[in-house]
């Protein structure tokens, strides 16, 4: 077991935004949160990544209890997040913004770690001089991949990466984070683009105002009806 929640909860002041909720990523596995917006998905990984402390529950990482860790540690055990809307420096170039994402590796690792972002995004390598402001959404989600990559991730936890894309765009960033599991990454994916993450998951959690309320392999949950029709638009 790799990552397990239990009975997380999270509050922001009285208001309650996750109420016990439970689930697992295994090795090499692609997990996928499904839901709304207002359902929770990204308090769950700002929880586990170390942003927002939880008001109760367990998590652990790689067999270690993490829930309440600083951020830098959890990102540091292999457990990396690249946040929603990307967020790039946008004063600073390609390179610059990649480098960020292994500040605390050897130049070693971190040459590595570059070749093999350059081997996701071919894209980047040919601006990796621009900076971060002139590159287009889609370049902007392959950056913000690519600075969690740098961290060399055992889980990468990617929060909305179709958000703004166009489709053909979409298509294309589902089809990097598929190879990058395959390459060995495990991923927990969020994502409002239900037909698109339970294309690429092996399992899935359908998570309703703070609640796991629907839990299962992927291919089944394209096929439940309540998913179909609250999620898929059938």
């Amino acid at each position: 077991m790799l990552l397990q929640v239990r009975d997380l909860v999270v509050d922001y002041g009285p208001i309650r935004a996750l109420h016990g909720i439970s689930f697992e990523v295994h090795e090499g596995e692609v997990v996928t949160l499904v839901g709304a917006n207002g359902a929770g998905k990204s308090t769950t990984l700002r929880a586990l990544s170390g942003l927002v402390k939880p008001t109760s529950g367990e998590v652990s990482f790689d067999g270690r209890r993490i829930e309440g860790r600083p951020g830098h540690a959890i990102a540091r055990m292999g457990l990396v997040q690249v946040p929603e809307g990307r967020r790039p420096f946008v004063d600073m170039t390609v390179r610059e913004n990649l480098l960020l994402g292994a500040f605390h590796r050897s130049r070693a690792e971190q040459r590595a770690g570059m070749e093999r972002v350059f081997g996701s995004f071919p894209r980047l390598r040919e601006r990796i001089n621009q900076t971060a402001g002139t590159l287009s959404g889609g370049e902007l989600q392959m950056l913000a991949t690519g600075r969690g990559l740098m961290a060399r991730p055992r889980l990468l936890m990617l929060d909305e990466p179709s958000m703004g894309l166009s489709p053909i765009l979409v298509q294309e960033i589902f089809s990097i984070i598929r190879e990058i599991n395959r390459e060995g990454t495990s991923i927990l994916l969020v994502e409002q683009n239900a037909w698109m993450a339970l294309g690429i998951a092996h399992r899935a959690y359908v998570l309703e105002t703070g609640r796991v309320v629907l839990s299962g392999s992927a291919a089944e949950l394209r096929e439940n009806p309540r998913v179909k029709s609250a999620y898929l638009g059938e």
